[in-house]
């Protein structure tokens, strides 16, 4: 019988490439369902994560999976070969440390950084900066964080690797450079050059406007709540 793997995803969602990207890596074949995020949510979607009702969505053989770095973690259990995780347990503990640091205090500090109006933006440019400092140690002059190949850190901090500098363009905002974050920079050059991260990633032009249409809305609802 045939293995059943699907991902329910958004093409715009770093969160959904980094379980593509996953499996990817792997080689595992899986089935890929776009959903309408956050207007049209599916009914499969809505049955599988009745809890956050959010994307991505890992389907193995009838079994939902839910969160990414989650889904990550069963994914590396579940298919053995290429992996993500080193096999020392206190680099592994170190890994999930770092991709837990890079979901819990490096996105929201990017995403309020990068939405916010330009007027209000200093502090959240501050935190995000010091965000990626923090980060940028656990390199180590290292090739990619888990060392000489794509792992479990790399492939959560996808957003910075390839959407933020998208990000700095459509604003303007500065927070990434080669002159603030040597190592950290070289990082996104070298991850984004990967074969199959390349291949991974959504087309930069699409992924660029839409993130231009997605500020624009945010500063119209930042105006709107300020008249209000």
């Amino acid at each position: 019988m045939a293995e059943e793997v699907k991902v329910f995803g958004a093409w715009g969602s770093p969160y959904s490439r980094r379980v593509e990207l996953a499996l990817q890596l792997k080689g595992v074949q899986y089935e890929y369902i776009e959903e309408d995020i956050p207007k049209n949510k599916s009914p499969l979607l809505l049955k599988y994560n009745p809890v956050h009702k959010k994307i991505p969505v890992l389907l193995h053989n009838g079994k939902p999976i839910a969160e990414s770095l989650v889904i990550l973690e069963y994914i590396e259990e579940t298919w053995k070969g290429n992996p993500i995780l080193p096999e020392d347990p206190y680099d592994k503990a170190m890994a999930r440390f770092w991709a837990k640091f890079v979901d819990e205090k490096c996105m929201p500090a990017l995403w309020k950084a990068g939405w916010s109006p330009e007027s209000e933006r200093e502090k959240p440019v501050e935190e995000a900066c010091e965000c990626l400092k923090t980060l940028e140690s656990a390199l180590g002059g290292k090739r990619f964080f888990g060392g000489d190949t794509v792992g479990m850190v790399d492939i959560a901090a996808i957003f910075i690797g390839y959407w933020l500098r998208l990000i700095q363009e459509a604003t303007g905002m500065e927070l990434l450079s080669a002159e603030k974050f040597p190592e950290l920079f070289k990082w996104t050059d070298e991850f984004v050059s990967c074969s199959v991260v390349k291949g991974s990633l959504p087309p930069r032009d699409k992924l660029l406007a839409f993130i231009k249409a997605r500020i624009a809305a945010a500063m119209d609802q930042a105006q709107t709540n300020a008249s209000k």
